[in-house]
């Protein structure tokens, strides 16, 4: 799907009312029951009981609109629900008007907020809040917040992390966080940060991409009855949300007559001396994201362990330096040539080490194997500082997973440039290198060499720890011997989706900071059963 700038959004809404005839009421509606919804599916995953009291603030546009939806629709499930509007109730418009007094309605009260000092006055209520839905300012903001709404942000901030609470509250913000510009640059103002966002139809560039893109927390995309075709005829950028419907061409259900040479076989160079489980979450990886046959080719040395690891492992040592690496030797003997035979695509990388023989080893395999090649971590490291050869390659087909620092080393930049402008680099470096670039990190980027770029949002801070990338490696690995290279940056894109997935399916479980990566590789199937559902539910 499209990210959409802030224009853009308001030209699919109004086609959206005056080509398909959906009144912007009903679309106002859909939108507060959008966050109703998703809402109340994350509150049980943290919580065994409804929400008790949650506050709504609401600014005098069409956010405080749909605030105001949310709360008539949570009225009946949460334990007390106050509403806060920051303008007078004359100055409201339109459907936000409208849905202001179907609260009323109800026999409801409406805070309202004009100044400072109703906001200290107001404050300990919301303080007291389990939830805190944020419908001030929507993705049409000019300039950053200011004044009252600035001040209202940065109380809510404060209070929403405070570490010491029993229970910070838990933010929600309604289309995106106030203050969040849409179009990817950096806020004026103070910004919200909320751990959950629901937004409408399309993401806007600015929740994927820009420096604040973190106040979203967990982003989520909702349909509210806008047809996406017209996403796709108004956006005109070439950047992409990963989000389920891009995956829907690709053939995830099994075929009952299938068997393992269906699926293809992975090699994957991995491992070293004190680096075995770099290439037992990799192999493990490939093996629970679908792929027919796994090898594992390791340093002699290495593996017994290896092998031990998982009975499904097929293994093949490798000549070993001094320090349990791969030796050079490895490619000139002949013998890893011979062992591509028959593979469907080759993984490099995980814990192989930087000695300086291992490196020429994969320098040697890169430039003259012809699979499908995943080069990832050591095996990326290889190419610091000639980085250029990697263009003069016998595969027509490299996929290449950096991390930041592995992407400033590859293209001789500090790792804060890079940071600063991921989307571009990427790119720039994708075309020149002819690979796809998966720079990792928050909402990871995957870039093509013709230009498109897919932003993954799925996943949390759980995969800040030792081995993820080791299994991303692995599963991008087993999804190209799957579904081969036509698509290639699709199916890479999938990779980094169904990690991010098992991930967040794993922290539902426990907290965020005990997730493992070998946790995150079995919850693999699990994270492709759950995009099969929802990919069914939507028709």
């Amino acid at each position: 799907m499209k990210a959409l700038t802030a224009a853009e959004m308001r030209e699919v809404d109004r086609l959206t009312t005056e080509r398909f005839r959906i009144p912007g009421l009903d679309l106002m509606e859909s939108a507060g029951k959008s966050v109703t919804e998703v809402f109340l599916e994350k509150f049980k995953e943290r919580a065994v009981r409804n929400p008790g009291r949650v506050s709504v603030l609401c600014g005098k546009g069409n956010n405080g609109g749909d605030g105001f939806v949310v709360a008539r629709l949570l009225k009946a499930r949460a334990g007390q629900v106050s509403v806060y509007l920051f303008s007078e109730p004359s100055e409201l418009r339109g459907d936000a008007a409208k849905n202001y007094a179907r609260w009323r309605e109800l026999g409801e009260t409406v805070t309202v907020i004009r100044g400072e000092e109703d906001w200290i006055r107001a404050w300990p209520g919301v303080a007291a809040s389990e939830v805190i839905i944020d419908a001030l300012l929507g993705t049409g903001i000019r300039g950053g917040a200011s004044g009252l709404l600035a001040q209202v942000i940065e109380n809510v901030n404060r209070f929403s992390q405070d570490a010491k609470a029993a229970w910070p509250a838990w933010i929600v913000a309604v289309d995106t966080p106030s203050g969040l510009p849409s179009d990817g640059e950096a806020a004026q103002g103070p910004v919200l940060r909320a751990h959950l966002t629901v937004t409408f139809t399309a993401p806007k560039i600015g929740q994927l991409v820009s420096p604040d893109a973190g106040s979203c927390g967990a982003l989520v995309v909702r349909e509210i009855g806008t047809p996406a075709a017209l996403v796709e005829e108004v956006g005109k950028g070439k950047l992409r949300w990963a989000g389920p419907e891009e995956f829907s061409e690709l053939p995830l259900q099994r075929a009952a007559e299938a068997h393992k040479g269906s699926y293809g076989h992975v090699l994957l160079v991995a491992g070293s001396v004190g680096k075995t489980g770099a290439a037992i979450l990799c192999g493990q990886a490939a093996l629970r994201g679908g792929a027919g046959l796994v090898t594992l080719a390791t340093p002699e040395p290495a593996l017994a362990t290896v092998a031990a690891a998982q009975a499904e492992f097929m293994t093949e040592a490798l000549p070993a330096t001094a320090s349990g690496t791969i030796a050079s030797e490895a490619a000139r003997l002949g013998g890893f040539a011979t062992l591509l035979h028959g593979m469907t695509v080759l993984g490099m990388g995980p814990g192989i080490g930087t000695h300086p023989e291992t490196q020429e080893f994969v320098r040697s395999v890169v430039a003259h194997a012809d699979l499908p090649i995943v080069l990832d971590a050591d095996g990326l490291n290889a190419f610091a500082g000639q980085a250029e050869v990697l263009s003069n390659r016998k595969s027509a087909h490299l996929v290449m997973t950096p991390h930041p620092g592995e992407m400033a080393r590859l293209c001789g930049f500090a790792t804060p440039e890079v940071q600063a402008d991921r989307i571009r680099i990427a790119t720039e470096f994708a075309g020149k290198w002819n690979a796809v670039v998966v720079l990792k990190g928050y909402h990871s980027v995957i870039a093509a060499p013709n230009g498109d770029v897919f932003v993954n949002t799925t996943g949390n801070a759980g995969l800040a720890k030792g081995g993820s990338g080791d299994v991303l490696t692995g599963l991008v690995a087993a999804l190209i011997a799957q579904f081969g290279t036509r698509d290639l940056y699709r199916v890479v894109a999938l990779g980094a989706y169904l990690h991010g997935l098992a991930a967040e399916l794993v922290s539902a479980e426990s907290d965020e900071s005990g997730v493992l990566a070998g946790e995150v590789a079995r919850a693999v199937p699990a994270a492709r059963r759950k995009l099969l559902q929802e990919l069914q539910a939507r028709g």
